[in-house]
């Protein structure tokens, strides 16, 4: 196992703070080989003699059926009440349980995973992404979606075609950017409220002041007793 090479299970392990802890020992690989050996080798044959060709039938059929069959057998009792399970840290989930890969931009704003391309559409910040780093993350739904740094920038179908509604919403318009941080739960709008200053009259003292009427007036003069009072 190299630590500075993870894999995708690896990297959404250390993304929630879980440490992963290798089958060095002849034991804990015997466990596995075991392991592998029932799901390579029996279950195929279960879902032969059950009649099963698709993989919904097969889903049902492990759900329904075989998990249960397999942990009545197999499953040992703790040896003490309760559960080391801990709630979460992390709220985004959905961006964690990805296949990450990370692909530079083409000239032609595009990033491609073997056959497949994907569109990138220009951004509020940036009009093209050529020569950048972006994530790819392929959800468990099937669709895709293409991270700048906190940025989202696109998001497709399976068929690898836009979300254009969804891409509209968090891109708030023309032109806009799609921002999505890791614990953000509002999506931006992309668009900033200008500023409004109340337009009522400034103090008078203020030798800056404009006049709040557009016909002039002439200046005060001092009355005679204010000059002997002054």
């Amino acid at each position: 196992m190299d630590k500075h090479r993870l894999t995708q299970v690896g990297r959404a392990l250390k993304e929630l703070g879980i440490q992963m802890i290798a089958a060095y020992s002849p034991q804990a690989r015997g466990r596995s080989e075991r392991s592998f050996g029932t799901w390579q080798g029996r279950l195929p044959q279960e879902l032969r003699l059950a009649g099963i060709t698709t993989a919904e039938a097969a889903n049902g059929f492990l759900r329904e059926r075989y998990i249960p069959q397999f942990n009545a057998q197999f499953s040992v009792a703790a040896a003490e009440k309760g559960t080391a399970f801990r709630r979460p840290s992390r709220s985004d989930l959905n961006w964690i349980f990805t296949v990450q890969t990370e692909r530079v931009v083409a000239k032609d704003n595009t990033v491609a995973i073997g056959s497949r391309h994907w569109q990138i559409e220009k951004t509020r910040f940036r009009h093209t992404l050529a020569g950048s780093t972006v994530t790819i993350h392929e959800h468990l739904d099937r669709t895709v979606s293409i991270r700048y740094g906190p940025h989202v920038v696109g998001r497709y179908n399976p068929q690898g075609e836009p979300l254009a509604k969804q891409n509209q919403q968090l891109r708030g318009g023309k032109d806009g950017s799609m921002e999505a941080g890791e614990n953000q739960k509002a999506v931006s709008t992309g668009s900033h409220t200008p500023l409004e200053i109340s337009q009522k009259a400034r103090d008078s003292h203020f030798s800056t002041a404009p006049m709040t009427t557009g016909v002039p007036t002439k200046p005060k003069t001092k009355s005679p007793k204010n000059k002997e009072a002054a």
